[in-house]
């Protein structure tokens, strides 16, 4: 299906046709200005599978607004006719700053047409081509209003399933608002217009149950492409990308793209983690809601019930059962927990419950973001695959090895590194205890001894 590339993302006036088919698409529009029933149709600002968008007036009105006007070939499909009826009907629902507003629909000389305000700036994509990856607390900050918007959305039974960049705009003033709810579901009458058994969506920010199956997306697949959008803003990199639509599928359900900080190192470990919780491929791995998401990603609730005091030298109260299976309570400040949780000096995480106060309420760590990427645990990436003999002819630029338990094992390249001090630095971090050194040399003179006693049988 073709898709509309940032349809309601402003652009400047196209100056006379230039190579470039989508200059020359935008430029070769009906001469301008227009009448669409009461809307002057100014400029031609976008262009894509389901018809043309403009830049408008309406009679009486100064304000400008964005008008998606459908295509003759798109307008005789009923099944692409009724998707723009929807896509007004959720629209109109939403009242959200962070989503696109819908204005109008309506129907002139046989042309249907959906207003909505015009937002003046630019998509994400075209941001992050523009500017390269974004730095992360920018980054964080727009997918965060993006998800505020898609968090109202879920609450009234809609699902987007069509997140990614291309439909995010950046406004001047750097508010991010979501548009295109053409291929919105809704929970409540199950109009998804589409077939059962085929995917809806773009193959490498979706995620992979709605690639085998649009019919079963639900708010947890928006997640997904809202962090592989986070993943794409942050590396400058389309998750999958390079891949087809198949591969790219096969790929996503084993789990196997590389980690944010394994292409940009300077990325906090919060950050990494929550972009690899969204992405899992397990829906039930990934945070159950966009306010989740954005906890993950802040370790900060969301929640004001629960919310913490601004000094962040108040203690957290901490009650779990020792070895003996006895109740203790504990108090420290969120570093010294982090610390305790991280060195396993609290036993498991998973029995342990906190608090801001010593009254509560007392919940588990996995359901307070402040320590839930220390308890809660992600699906395991295939490593790297390794040649036969790489140990003892590794690059000595590689800085490391993990081994199976997911240690790593660290070489340092600077010092002369044998294969037997490599095999002995695997051996300790897997558990297996180096051999004595009396051992060794007991066994060598037991070996001379048997064959000192071999040699005088053979003189004899």
């Amino acid at each position: 299906m073709a898709e509309e590339p940032g349809p309601f993302a402003p652009q400047p006036p196209v100056p006379p046709a230039k190579s470039g088919a989508k200059s020359s698409a935008i430029a070769k529009g009906p001469s301008l200005p227009r009448q669409l029933g009461p809307y002057t149709l100014l400029e031609r600002i976008g262009i894509g599978g389901m018809g043309s968008v403009y830049r408008s007036t309406r009679e009486g009105d100064p304000t400008q607004v964005a008008i998606k006007v459908m295509s003759e070939t798109t307008r005789s499909n009923p099944v692409l006719l009724r998707r723009f009826e929807q896509e007004f009907r959720a629209a109109s629902r939403l009242d959200h700053p962070n989503m696109v507003k819908a204005i109008d629909y309506g129907e002139a000389d046989g042309v249907p047409y959906l207003v909505m305000e015009l937002v003046v700036g630019k998509n994400l994509s075209d941001y992050v081509e523009e500017k390269g990856r974004l730095p992360e607390l920018e980054a964080i900050r727009l997918v965060g209003q993006v998800a505020q918007g898609l968090h109202r959305a879920h609450k009234m039974g809609l699902v987007h399933r069509d997140v990614k960049p291309d439909n995010i705009l950046i406004t001047a003033d750097g508010q991010a608002k979501l548009t295109d709810l053409g291929l919105v579901k809704e929970a409540e009458t199950d109009l998804n217009l589409t077939r059962t058994g085929r995917g809806l969506g773009t193959p490498h920010f979706m995620a992979p149950e709605q690639f085998k199956n649009a019919k079963l997306a639900d708010s947890r697949c928006d997640i997904y492409s809202l962090g592989a959008t986070l993943y794409s803003s942050l590396t400058g990199r389309t998750p999958f990308g390079g891949f087809g639509p198949l591969e790219a599928w096969m790929k996503k359900v084993q789990d196997e793209f590389p980690p944010p900080r394994s292409l940009v190192p300077e990325l906090s470990e919060r950050t990494d983690w929550a972009i690899r919780r969204a992405m899992a491929s397990d829906p039930e791995l990934r945070p159950a809601t966009c306010r989740e998401f954005v906890e993950d990603l802040t370790g900060r609730t969301t929640r004001k019930a629960l919310a913490a005091p601004e000094v962040d030298k108040d203690p957290w109260y901490l009650r779990y059962l020792d070895d003996q299976g006895t109740e203790v309570a504990v108090k420290g400040s969120r570093a010294a927990v982090r610390r305790s949780l991280r060195e396993g000096l609290l036993g498991d995480a998973s029995n342990v419950q906190g608090s801001r106060s010593r009254q509560g309420p007392f919940l588990p760590l996995r359901d307070l973001p402040e320590f839930r990427d220390l308890t809660l645990p992600l699906p395991s990436q295939p490593p790297a695959s390794r040649p036969v003999g790489a140990l003892a002819t590794a690059a000595p630029a590689e800085p490391a090895a993990t081994v199976g338990d997911g240690s790593t094992v660290s070489f340092h390249p600077s010092k002369p590194t044998t294969d037997f001090t490599r095999l002995g630095q695997l051996s300790r971090a897997t558990g297996h205890k180096p051999v004595p050194l009396w051992v060794l040399l007991l066994a060598l003179g037991l070996l001379l001894a048997g064959l000192a006693f071999l040699l005088f049988l053979l003189l004899r």
